[in-house]
């Protein structure tokens, strides 16, 4: 059985990783249409580069592609799309599209055919990066690989960059569903890629992506739980660290690393400034008008009533032991190079909207989060604890 970037998403141990504390993967459907950008009115402002590109970007139509796309057509180059063409078909009808199945070795409609840059999207195993690197070599002059955050061998230091260590494996060829390999199986993408483009290769790795189009709704349960308002379990201590991505700023930076030639390995999260889990809520909850309370339950406390951190309590991973640098990775690099944070009220309007979307059964059944009747359970347990 073989697999790709969405298969390991299923089974999946973190951010897009197994970070080795067992933490499962909330599972995802297929993907659904995306809406339109609500920020379309936003990128029709965007200047033009000053040269145009051609660009091929292997997937383009899931979660991070179709922005992407929009980006780089709002700054004047021309994209090619390479996939199986089952995700989101009917995306894009004015860009080109070539079909090919990766997991086959199916390269064919690549063939003859020049791009300035290649944006790899979907892959985790080293074989595809490997075969699709063969295919292009000559043909492209600079791969873009986006990778991710859970490549690192550790998280326990506040602060690592990207000279961290990454991880390894005996299991290079392994080809299947599993989350224990998916950092170390993204590691080894990275090093193909490079070696295949020498000093020509951009490596791009991302931590929490949120946004409209997410369909782990990883962060998608924080708006959707304030909106609805009353007492909300929060995770942890105020003052714990998070970080993540809006989908639509790591497809601006990777644009604008082709437009560049930016080479290089990039850590690509955010925000700008450390912020805490309690700033995070705080700012979602200024965009809403519901009535709130928060209730912060401690870790301990979780742990002994089976609340997990990540998947029931999403974004959250409390900052000790092994997980204590996961959400405080070094961002200066790709700040250096002009990575660029939308306001954060965007993403939450941009988040709620493309949840709105959903049918009432998919809204009441959100793949991150408690329950509506797990979080009160937990909230009257913590409630009755014995205090003293």
């Amino acid at each position: 059985m073989t697999a790709n970037r969405r298969d390991f998403l299923k089974t999946s141990a973190l951010v897009g990783g197994a970070l080795g504390v067992g933490l499962p993967w909330p599972t995802a459907s297929a993907a659904a249409p995306l809406a339109a950008d609500p920020s379309a009115v936003l990128l029709q402002q965007v200047t033009r580069a000053a040269k145009p590109l051609k660009i091929l970007i292997l997937g383009g139509t899931g979660f991070i592609g179709p922005a992407q796309v929009r980006y780089a057509q709002a700054r004047g180059h021309t994209v090619t799309l390479f996939n199986r063409g089952r995700t989101n078909p009917g995306l894009f009808p004015d860009v080109a599209k070539l079909q090919g199945d990766r997991a086959a070795g199916d390269y064919n409609s690549l063939k003859g055919k020049q791009w300035d840059v290649v944006i790899d999207n979907p892959t985790t195993l080293p074989r595809w990066v490997r075969e699709a690197a063969a295919a292009l070599k000559g043909n492209v002059k600079q791969y873009v690989f986006i990778s991710t955050i859970s490549v690192y061998a550790a998280n326990d230091t506040p602060g690592a960059d990207e000279t961290a260590a990454t991880a390894t494996t005996t299991e290079p060829d392994n080809e299947t569903a599993n989350a224990r390999l998916y950092g170390p199986l993204k590691a080894l993408s990275e090093k193909e890629a490079e070696q295949a483009f020498p000093g020509r290769t951009t490596v791009i790795r991302p931590g929490l992506i949120v946004g409209p189009g997410d369909l782990s709704d990883r962060f998608t349960y924080w708006p959707a739980r304030l909106r609805r308002g009353g007492e909300v379990l929060a995770p942890g201590q105020p003052t714990d660290p998070v970080q993540y991505i809006d989908a639509r700023d790591l497809a601006e930076f990777a644009i604008r690393c082709c437009e560049n030639e930016t080479f290089g390995v990039y850590n690509v999260t955010g925000p700008r400034s450390k912020i805490t889990i309690a700033e995070m809520l705080g700012g979602i909850r200024a965009v809403l008008s519901s009535d709130i309370t928060l209730t912060w339950v401690e870790y301990p406390f979780l742990q002994a009533n089976n609340v997990r951190q990540w998947s029931d309590m999403p974004v959250w991973i409390p900052p000790v032991g092994a997980s204590a640098g996961f959400t405080q990775r070094s961002i200066q690099r790709a700040l250096d190079k002009g990575l660029t944070f939308r306001p954060f009220a965007e993403t939450v309007r941009a988040t709620l909207e493309y949840y709105d979307q959903a049918t009432e059964a998919g809204k009441a059944s959100l793949r991150s989060g408690l329950a509506e009747a797990r979080e009160k359970e937990v909230l009257a347990a913590w409630h009755a604890r014995p205090r003293g």
